[in-house]
């Protein structure tokens, strides 16, 4: 007799791409969830307990900052799990900074918009436990 088991997950797969060090975290140094501001937007990003490398850099313990705008949370959504297991897209809604990069400027249009951070690896795959900030939402005026 042959025994199948059946395994459901709910919520986000775990990243594929290389280890993050344990209590790294990504956050938003000058925006807060709610906060109302003016455009152009600057948003500064902050990083503990890993290094900022540029894309196509394979050191251990780095990655480079990633911006999602108005999309769902890493992992969620009709990407979600595409985005954790082969890399983050570049299009609108996802920003690269593979040059390093740790700001930007930003023409948002008027009105309500998401962030979250998310830290890649050198290939832009949110690391193996992703490193990422929680979504927050600013409004522009």
């Amino acid at each position: 007799m042959i025994a199948t088991v059946g395994l459901t997950v709910s919520g986000p797969v775990l990243g594929q791409g290389l280890p993050s060090a344990e209590g790294a975290s990504v956050y938003f140094v000058n925006l807060e969830d709610g906060a109302t501001v003016s455009g152009p937007v600057k948003v500064v990003f902050g990083l503990s307990g890993m290094g900022v490398a540029p894309a196509g850099t394979e050191k251990e313990n780095t990655g480079h900052h990633h911006l999602l705008i108005n999309r769902p949370p890493l992992g969620e959504g009709e990407d979600g799990t595409d985005e954790l297991l082969y890399g983050l897209p570049a299009d609108d809604n996802h920003m690269h900074f593979g040059a390093g990069q740790t700001e930007v400027s930003l023409d948002l249009a008027p009105g309500t918009h998401t962030l979250q951070l998310v830290l890649g690896d050198m290939n832009h795959v949110p690391h193996l436990k992703p490193i990422m900030s929680e979504v927050i939402t600013i409004t522009v005026e």
